[in-house]
């Protein structure tokens, strides 16, 4: 199922808009609002398409609030008057959605029809229709009938998205297009040298383009806009100019096209929505929303390792690395990327690979199939040399769905050592696995469970870090190098950058402020636990004096 907020979200801006949140119900139909009758029950939304007036929308909205419908979809101004949404506030019922201007009815119950139906039921095959995909290459066609000339249909990043038959007679650049389904990196510069792009952007006027180089054909590009949007352009390779009468006839196909690509990036929207929301219920309970104990039909054969990405800089936006994660997988194969959001980072889920295949080298794939751990690792290798910031955490494999949620809490323990500098990000390959970091959890969980103040326990570092504090000494510093360097007193002192005697000088100033059993291993294994709660790490530089 999907909410009023991920139906609004995926059709978009240019067609609807939401005036007046209300709770985020779930939508699993339309309903048409008829006057009089008590429109809507729960799970629907309710469009008044006859509804023209104030009077008329303040009826509908307590109509559609005693049936608990999700939502109410009126059209400017009706949508926009101050006391509709004043009335919309009052209720804890249906959200108020304004549907865009000069955005006819029937296009938009044809959109809401189709994301509703494919959110059900995600295989289009199911539906008994051939979808938007297939339809958008029969419009290709038809549109190279009117203009006597083959035809790609791209969207607004130039991927290709359906193209006509005759593709035999264009040129090198056209057939590379459909070839490698995107417009080659020659070709956009000719093109964006001449502006097409920014005219195509700003403009819903026809562009033609003469002949460039290495043999490319001249085009006409018509845009194709929905409220405003620039969603995509057909393009025609053309050996002259084109009758007037065709060109409009061809605007006509791309008023079709657009509620096309509408419905696609919609589609593409809510399957995501699913997913991700599917994914956050495994990932949180280990169970639903699958079937069965150990049952994933949802997912690739298992194991699984559950990876928490990092970004640039750290950044804490979660939309913004969710947009970068997406990007990356998909540039490097992998073409439905299981990623989600929750509780304020992003994760993603890698299948572990055949057992015992060696892993690939830094910077090479090894014929690693798209969203195994191994693909993640060369995909890492491959863009920290652009983004250093990037890198993924990866808890140990899960061996069943309900081991999901141990693999998560791991992901988050080595995301945080990460973020917080203790654990360095997987050096050249981005990608730390728990196994190679163990040690680090294990210190951090005895750390958390001593605590700091607490956790001193009457131990000598609590008379020390108050003598650091009075006096200026370093003695918590040197105690840790001391520690950290099995008690020997040049590589410790070296660590500290002072002298071996400077050293021993400390150590015996300190034994005489708290007495410390240095010998005793327990002692010695407390004793850095305790720092390591309270933070304490040999300094970069060289401290004060003694």
């Amino acid at each position: 199922m999907i909410t009023v907020t991920d139906l609004v979200e995926s059709l978009g801006p240019g067609l609807l808009r939401t005036v007046v949140a209300a709770r985020d119900a779930e939508v699993h139909d339309v309903a048409l609002a008829e006057p009089g009758d008590a429109p809507g029950q729960p799970g629907e939304l309710v469009l008044g398409v006859g509804v023209a007036d104030r009077t008329g929308a303040l009826a509908l909205l307590e109509r559609a609030a005693e049936a608990a419908a999700a939502g109410v979809v009126l059209k400017d101004p009706v949508a926009s008057d101050p006391q509709v949404v004043r009335a919309a506030r009052r209720t804890t019922g249906p959200a108020l959605i304004e549907l865009r201007p000069h955005t006819s009815w029937a296009h938009v119950i044809w959109l809401l029809r189709g994301v509703i139906d494919r959110a059900s039921a995600p295989d289009t095959s199911h539906l008994g229709t051939p979808g938007p995909h297939s339809d958008l290459f029969a419009l290709a066609d038809a549109a190279a009938e009117i203009i006597d000339a083959p035809v790609t249909v791209e969207d607004a990043q130039s991927r290709v998205l359906a193209y006509s038959a005759r593709q035999d007679t264009t040129d090198p650049a056209r057939v590379s297009t459909i070839v490698g389904r995107r417009v080659p990196a020659d070709a956009l510069t000719h093109f964006r040298a001449g502006g097409v792009f920014r005219r195509l952007a700003r403009s819903s006027d026809p562009v033609w383009t003469p002949a460039g180089p290495d043999g490319t054909l001249p085009r006409l590009i018509v845009p194709v806009r929905a409220g405003g949007e620039w969603l995509g352009s057909i393009w025609v390779v053309v050996s002259g100019p084109v009758a007037p009468e065709r060109i409009q006839r061809l605007s006509g196909v791309a008023s079709v096209v657009a509620l096309h690509l509408l419905r696609l990036r919609a589609e593409a929207g809510i399957a995501r929505r699913v997913s991700a929301g599917q994914l956050r219920t495994a990932l949180r309970e280990g169970s639903a929303p699958f079937p069965g104990p150990g049952q994933a039909p949802g997912l690739p054969p298992g194991p699984w390792r559950v990876v928490a990405f990092g970004g640039p800089g750290g950044t804490d936006d979660v939309r913004s690395q969710l947009d970068l994660w997406e990007s990356v997988a998909r540039r490097f194969g992998w073409h439905q990327p299981l990623l989600a959001d929750l509780d304020g980072r992003l994760f993603g889920l890698v299948t572990e690979g055949p057992p015992g295949r060696p892993r690939p080298s830094a910077g090479t794939s090894a014929g690693a199939e798209a969203g195994t751990l191994d693909w993640l690792r060369y995909v890492l290798t491959e863009v920290r040399s652009h983004d250093p910031g990037l890198f993924a955490a990866a808890g140990c494999p899960a061996l069943s769905v309900e081991q999901l949620p141990r693999s998560l809490a791991e992901a988050v323990e080595l995301h945080r050592l990460i973020g917080t500098g203790r654990l360095p990000s997987g050096r050249e390959t981005g990608t730390v696995l728990l196994e190679e970091a163990w040690d680090a959890v294990v210190v951090e969980r005895a750390a958390d469970a001593v605590g700091i103040d607490t956790g001193l326990l009457g131990g000598p570092l609590g008379v020390l870090r108050a003598h650091d504090a009075d006096h200026g000494t370093p003695y918590l510093a040197t105690l840790a190098a001391w520690l950290d360097h099995f008690g020997d007193p040049r590589s410790a002192a070296q660590a500290l950058r002072i002298h071996p005697n400077t050293l021993r000088y400390r150590l015996r100033k300190l034994d005489e402020a708290a007495p410390v059993d240095l010998e005793s291993p327990r002692v010695r294994l407390a004793l850095r636990l305790q720092l390591a709660a309270l933070g304490e790490r040999p300094p970069d530089g060289g401290p004060p004096g003694p």
